[in-house]
């Protein structure tokens, strides 16, 4: 079995449990990079870099160039002379010219049941397009996004009640899991994964913030799984229509299915009362269980009504549509 020497490449929270467990590893971590410093907007104070954090504690360089493939980038990562890349939620694309660099090769931590959903936000489309079965698959990269042999794979069923946020966080340390075993084979030879069928490829592209907003066309089930695939980004909302006020914007964090049938226009309020808050889907309707106005906590619906009586003509639906 040969040393190898590891760098890191991740930034966000899903990626911390993978760097922690290459520590565990026989095998020298000898860098970490992750995406440059921001200052949250409208703030004084940085985003938070758990990575970053860990690697300095540890004695780790930590290196944060802008553009990785940029030839200052691409020097850095040479001179750390790299057997393996361990990438997870990195955030840059990686060049041909990079994934040269490494003597081994260079792997990522993509959570997805590969070749289902390539692409920036697999957690969220897992759950937005009704999946009942995720996972997280470690691939060899290619210059092709999400497209090398998948050398090792894990499987978990979806909650029907979990959030993408809540998914994110149990596939990072089942992702994490599989790297040491990963490794090992790496350290002993010449390692082939399984190619991925181009038939089975879904894209799963960044999500757009327009796209946490509720459509109440569609079904009672769809509504669900757009509620949770935008928790905690871009946030699942809808505007509230009523006769003597503006349209307001709320957050809707919980929903369920509470009858079926329709019996009224899409969007319209059918019941709002101390027993809940229903609204009219495509083929039933759903109660809004918990949702949060502008500059307020998160509350229950009932709560949200106390306040905020409202009528059978009040509806939901988008902005500028009466």
């Amino acid at each position: 079995m040969m040393p190898l020497r590891l760098v890191m490449m991740g930034t966000g929270e899903f990626a911390l449990p993978t760097f922690e467990t290459l520590y565990a590893t026989p095998y020298p971590v000898v860098g970490l990079f992750t995406q440059p410093d921001r200052i949250a907007p409208g703030r004084k104070v940085q985003h938070a870099n758990p990575l970053k954090d860990l690697a300095l504690a540890r004695g780790t360089p930590v290196l944060q160039p802008p553009s990785v493939n940029a030839p200052e980038g691409l020097a850095s990562l040479r001179a750390l002379n790299p057997d393996v890349l361990v990438v997870a939620a990195y955030g840059q694309i990686l060049s041909p010219e990079l994934l040269a660099i490494p003597r081994v090769a260079a792997i990522n931590v993509h959570a997805s049941l590969l070749p289902r959903h390539r692409g920036a936000a697999p957690v969220a489309y897992a759950i937005w397009k009704g999946d009942t079965e995720t996972g997280v698959s470690i691939i060899q990269i290619l210059p092709a996004l999400d497209a090398g042999p998948v050398l090792s794979i894990v499987r978990t069923p979806i909650d029907p009640r979990e959030t993408a946020g809540q998914l994110e966080d149990r596939l990072a340390v089942l992702g994490a899991a599989l790297i040491p075993p990963v490794l090992d084979r790496l350290a002993t030879g010449p390692v082939t994964g399984d190619v991925q069928d181009p038939a089975l490829v879904t894209r799963c592209p960044k999500l757009r913030k327009e796209q946490g907003e509720i459509d109440w066309t569609e079904t009672t089930h769809q509504i669900d799984c757009r509620v949770r695939a935008m928790q905690p980004w871009p946030q699942p909302y809808s505007y509230l229509h009523t006769t003597d006020h503006a349209p307001q914007r709320l957050l809707i964090l919980t929903v369920r299915r509470v009858a079926e049938g329709v019996s009224a226009p899409h969007g319209q309020i059918v019941r709002a009362d101390r027993e809940g808050l229903w609204v009219q889907a495509a083929d039933g309707v759903v109660e809004i269980v918990t949702l949060q106005p502008p500059g307020k906590r998160a509350m229950a619906a009932t709560e949200f009504l106390h306040g905020h009586p409202l009528t059978p003509q009040c509806r939901f639906g988008p902005e500028g549509v009466v």
